[in-house]
C-alpha cells in the first residue's frame, strides 16, 4: 500500500516499523483523510484567531517589528511546496502570524486615549449618534473640544438625563459635564471595557450637567449622518404608533435601539432563554432576508412575461440581498448582524453560482473577514455566542439533519426542527453567556418553541411590511399587527421567566477554561469522522475548571468605596457612597449569585465589626482588618453596647484594608485607597495557615497600549484655580 507524504513520516517512526504497524497506521490514516476531506482548510480560521488570542493575552506590548512576522514565514509557502505536510505547518503559522499582525496593526492605529481633568468641563462637538434610552438619551459626540482645546481624536458617549428629544444628527452642541475614562477591569481576570473602547474609537464618558446648547444646526446640503438620521425617524414613526413596551421592543427589532427596553421586561427575555430575540443577529436576518425573498419571487411570478423570460430566483435572492444590507445598516451593523450578513452574501452567491448555499466554509469566511477587519472582537461575547451558536447549528444540521425529514408530518419536522435549533445554539453559546453574565436558562427550549415561531412567522414579517410602507405613509397598518404579536412575546417571556428555577446562577469560568470550551466545540464540529467526538472532554474540562481554580474570597474597588467577602452561605457587600452599579454586578456574576448580603446579615466567624472596624475571615485562621470610609457610632452586630476599643491584637492581622486613614495597626501590610487607585480594583484569595494571594486587575496589563492615559492636551495644565496676584502691603 502507497502512503500519502505526510502518512509516510509517521510510517518511518521506529514504533510502526513492526510487523503489522505500518498497514494498520495506514489503512487509519487513509480513512481518516478520506472521512475528514475538505476540513482541514476550515482550521484556518483557528489559527488566524490563536494568533489574535496571543496578541491580546500578553501582559506586555510586543515590539512593532513583531507585525511584520507574516512575511518571514511566508515564502516557507513557496520553499516547502513539495513537502505536504510541512506545507501545511508553514500555511498555519503564516495565518498564525496574521491574526498576531492584524490585532497589532489594529492597536497601533487607534489612538491613545486621554487623562481628563478631575473637574467639571465645557465640551463642544458634532453629534454624531444619539440612542433613547428607558429613561433619557445617550449622546455620542464626535471631535470633542473640551474648554476650547484642540478636537480629540475619539469620541464621547455622554448620558442625558430627563426627556430626551432625539438630537439632529451633524448638529454642533455645547454642554457641560464630568468626564471620566472608560473604567477598567471589574476584578483581575474580567471583561476589560476599556480595551473594547480603545478599539471602538470611545474616549471616555460623562453625565451632561444642565442644558444642552446647539451652537450650529447640520448642514442642509451635505448628510454624512444619513443613516443615523434614518434610525431616528423610523424609531419616532414606530413610537407615534406604538407606545410604551411594544413601541421599544419594536424600535429594537426594526431600528437596533435595544436599552430603550424597561429593564423589567428585558430581564424577562433574558431569564426564559430569549434574549437572542433583542439582539439583532442571524435568527432576525434570515427572517428577513427569507421574506423578502418570497415576497420578490411571488411578485415576479404573478405576471405570465416576468415569470417566462426572468431569471425569478436569482432576481429575488439579489433583491434579499440588497434588503439585508440595508437592515443591517438600519439596525446599527453590530458584529452578530455583520456576521450574519457576510453568510448570506455567499449563500446568495452560492444560489446564483449553483453551490451549495450554507456550509461551514461560509461560516469560516465571514468570522476570517471579521478578525481580519476587527480583531478586537474575538474578545466580545457577541462574536463568540454568535460564531458559537450558526457553527454548532451547521454541524448539527449536517449530521442530522436528514434524519428529520423522515419524520412522518411536516408538523412533526417543525417541531422537531425547533428544539433541535434551540438546543444546538443554546447549548453552544451557554459556556460564554454563563461566564459573561453569570446565568444560565433551564426553560431555554420552552421559551423558544413558543416564541420564535411567533416572532419568525408573525412579528417580522409584519415589521418588514412596516419598514416597505414608511416612505408612503402606511406603516400604521402593520405597525399594529406588529404589537399584537409583540404582546404575545410580551406573555410569554414573563411567564416562562416566572417558572421556578428558570434563571440558575453560574460562576464565572476563567479565561484559560473558556478557551478549553472553545476548542472543544471546535473539534466537535469541525471534523466529520468519529474523531469528533474528543471534543466532548476538552468541553467537559473546561467546565469543571472552576472547581480546581476557585475564585477570590473578597473584592475591592479601586475607588475604595466597594468591599465584598465570599461565605459558604452567600457573599456580603458594604459600600459608602454611589456609582457602584457597574462593579456590583460584575462581581455577582463572577460569583454566579443573584444578589448581595448586607454586612449586618453575615455570621459571626465570617465577620464582626465594631464602632471603628470590622475584622474579616475568609478562612480559619485567617484575619483581616477593615477600616471603613467613616466613622459609625451606633452599635454594629458583634459590639458591646459599651465598646470604645478594638478587641482584638494586631498580631492576629495578616492585611489591613484602609478605606481611611487611621492609627490602628500602623505596623501590619496596608492596602489603602492610594494603592488601589494606582493598580485597580483587587482581588484576595485566602490560603493555608494564615496565607493569602492578592492580585490587582491594573497590573494584568499595565503596559498594554489601552492602558496608557495620556493628557487631554499637550501642554497640560493644572485642574485647579490659579492664585489671586499677590497684593503689596502698605
Amino acid at each position: 500500500m502507497s502512503l500519502s507524504p505526510p502518512l509516510s513520516f509517521f510510517a518511518r517512526l521506529p514504533l510502526l516499523k513492526k510487523s503489522g504497524w505500518r498497514e494498520q497506521a495506514a489503512a487509519l490514516g487513509h480513512r481518516l483523510l478520506e472521512a475528514e476531506m475538505g476540513r482541514f482548510g476550515l482550521w484556518l480560521v483557528v489559527f488566524l484567531g490563536a494568533g489574535d488570542a496571543l496578541y491580546f493575552a500578553l501582559p506586555r506590548e510586543p515590539p512593532s517589528w513583531a507585525g511584520f512576522f507574516p512575511l518571514l514565514t511566508f515564502p516557507f509557502l513557496f520553499l516547502l511546496r513539495r513537502r505536504p505536510f510541512l506545507r501545511a505547518a508553514a500555511l498555519s503559522l503564516f495565518v498564525f502570524a496574521l491574526g498576531f499582525a492584524a490585532a497589532q496593526w489594529a492597536a497601533l492605529r487607534a489612538p491613545p486615549l486621554s487623562r481628563f481633568p478631575s473637574r467639571v468641563v465645557h465640551v463642544s462637538g458634532e453629534v454624531a449618534g444619539f440612542e433613547p434610552l428607558a429613561e433619557g438619551g445617550r449622546i455620542l459626540l464626535a471631535a470633542p473640544e473640551i474648554d476650547g482645546a484642540p478636537p480629540l481624536p475619539r469620541m464621547l458617549r455622554l448620558r442625558l438625563e430627563g426627556e430626551a428629544a432625539p438630537l439632529v444628527m451633524g448638529a454642533h452642541i455645547r454642554l457641560r459635564t464630568y468626564l471620566m475614562p472608560p473604567p477598567g477591569p471589574a476584578y483581575p481576570g474580567a471583561w476589560d471595557l476599556r480595551r473594547d473602547d480603545f478599539f471602538a474609537g470611545i474616549g471616555g464618558y460623562g453625565r451632561i450637567l444642565g442644558p444642552l446648547e446647539v451652537l450650529a444646526a447640520a448642514p442642509a446640503a451635505s448628510r454624512p449622518h444619513f443613516i443615523e438620521t434614518l434610525r431616528q425617524r423610523i424609531a419616532a414613526r414606530i413610537g407615534r404608533v406604538l407606545p410604551g413596551e411594544e413601541g421599544a421592543i419594536a424600535v429594537t427589532l426594526l431600528a437596533g435601539y435595544a436599552r430603550a427596553i424597561p429593564e423589567a421586561d428585558r430581564l424577562a427575555f433574558r431569564d426564559a432563554g430569549l434574549a437572542h430575540l433583542l439582539a439583532i443577529a442571524g435568527l432576525h436576518m434570515g427572517i428577513v432576508m427569507g421574506f423578502v425573498f418570497w415576497a420578490v419571487r411571488f411578485l415576479l411570478t404573478c405576471a405570465e412575461w416576468p415569470a417566462l423570460h426572468l431569471p425569478v430566483q436569482p432576481l429575488a435572492a439579489l433583491a434579499a440581498l440588497a434588503f439585508g444590507g440595508f437592515y443591517m445598516l438600519i439596525t446599527g451593523a453590530h458584529v452578530p448582524i455583520q456576521r450574519s450578513f457576510a453568510m448570506a452574501v455567499l449563500l446568495t452567491l452560492a444560489l446564483l453560482l449553483g453551490r451549495r448555499a450554507v456550509s461551514l466554509r461560509g461560516w469560516a469566511i465571514a468570522a476570517a473577514v471579521i478578525l481580519l477587519l476587527r480583531p478586537a472582537e474575538l474578545l466580545g461575547v457577541s462574536f463568540e455566542m454568535s460564531f458559537a451558536a450558526v457553527l454548532a447549528l451547521i454541524s448539527g444540521y449536517e449530521a442530522w439533519g436528514r434524519a428529520l425529514f423522515r419524520l412522518p408530518s411536516a408538523f412533526l419536522r417543525h417541531v422537531a426542527m425547533l428544539v433541535l435549533t434551540s438546543l444546538l445554539a443554546g447549548l453552544a453559546s451557554a459556556p460564554f453567556a454563563a461566564s459573561r453574565f453569570g446565568q444560565i436558562q433551564l426553560y431555554f427550549i420552552l421559551g423558544n418553541l413558543l416564541a420564535v415561531p411567533l416572532a419568525a412567522f408573525w412579528v417580522m414579517p409584519w415589521g418588514v411590511a412596516a419598514l416597505a410602507l414608511m416612505p408612503f405613509g402606511g406603516e400604521s397598518l402593520a405597525l399594529r399587527p406588529m404589537g399584537f404579536g409583540i404582546e404575545g412575546l410580551l406573555a410569554i417571556a414573563r411567564g416562562v421567566s416566572a417558572l421556578p428555577a428558570a434563571r440558575i446562577p453560574v460562576p464565572a469560568l476563567p479565561a484559560g477554561a473558556l478557551a478549553v470550551v472553545a476548542l472543544g466545540l471546535l473539534w466537535l464540529c469541525l471534523w466529520r469522522s468519529r474523531l469528533r467526538w474528543a471534543g466532548l472532554p476538552l468541553i467537559g474540562l473546561g467546565l469543571i475548571a472552576p472547581l480546581f481554580s476557585p475564585p477570590a474570597d473578597l473584592l475591592v474597588a479601586s475607588e475604595g468605596h466597594l468591599l465584598a467577602l465570599r461565605g459558604r452561605e452567600g457573599a456580603y457587600l458594604t459600600e459608602s457612597g454611589r456609582g457602584g452599579s457597574f462593579l456590583r454586578a460584575a462581581w455577582a456574576n463572577y460569583w454566579g449569585i443573584s444578589t448581595f448580603r448586607s454586612f449586618s446579615e453575615a455570621p459571626p466567624d465570617l465577620l464582626s465589626c465594631t464602632a471603628e472596624a470590622c475584622l474579616l475571615h475568609p478562612r480559619a485562621g485567617l484575619t483581616l482588618l477593615f477600616l471603613p470610609p467613616r466613622l459609625s457610632r451606633r452599635v454594629m452586630p458583634g459590639e458591646p453596647p459599651s465598646a470604645t476599643a478594638v478587641p482584638f491584637a494586631c498580631a492576629e492581622v495578616a492585611l489591613v484594608i484602609a478605606f481611611r486613614e487611621s492609627p490602628l495597626c500602623a505596623d501590619r501590610p496596608h492596602l489603602d485607597r492610594m494603592a488601589l487607585a494606582s493598580a485597580g480594583p483587587a482581588a484576595l484569595w485566602a490560603g493555608p495557615e494564615g496565607t493569602f494571594t492578592l492580585r490587582f486587575a491594573g497590573e494584568e496589563a499595565r503596559e498594554r497600549r489601552w492602558n496608557r492615559l495620556l493628557p487631554w492636551r499637550e501642554e497640560s495644565q493644572p485642574d485647579t484655580l490659579p492664585l489671586a496676584p499677590a497684593e503689596t502691603l502698605p
